[in-house]
């Protein structure tokens, strides 16, 4: 049996597909774009702010599961350009703390939807 997720404290989908899926005891996300829920836009700045938000993304339909990112065990990092890759993994690690860390695949694309610096998808437990 699986489960929509949906909560207005993330984007909502611009295509589709939903924010994400509950499923036999796991919780999988659709990639997460920079994009502001209150505004619909990209936040503003780079990489680093780019980066924080996509995970502030993740971390609310996790929560909307009622799961939480402390429950990730896989996630997966498109860079629109992987010269990006330590300030997003400098975010990336202080939004999941130390000792806490899930597998990661970090990949560079040719572009990303609304040519977004970054969107992040993830596996959590439920």
């Amino acid at each position: 049996m699986k489960n929509i997720i949906a909560t207005d404290k993330a984007p909502a989908a611009i295509g589709p597909y939903s924010q994400g899926i509950a499923a036999n005891g796991f919780i999988f996300t659709s990639g997460q774009l920079p994009i502001d829920p209150a505004t619909g836009a990209f936040v503003p700045g780079g990489i680093a702010e780019q980066t924080r938000q996509s995970l502030l993304n993740l971390k609310a339909v996790l929560e909307a599961a009622g799961s939480s990112l402390d429950k990730v065990v896989k996630t997966t990092v498109f860079l629109s350009d992987m010269n990006n890759f330590a300030e997003m993994n400098k975010v990336y690690g202080e939004v999941f703390g130390t000792g806490n860390y899930p597998g990661r695949s970090a990949v560079e694309v040719a572009r990303l939807p609304k040519d977004g610096l970054v969107e992040i998808e993830a596996v959590a437990l439920a």
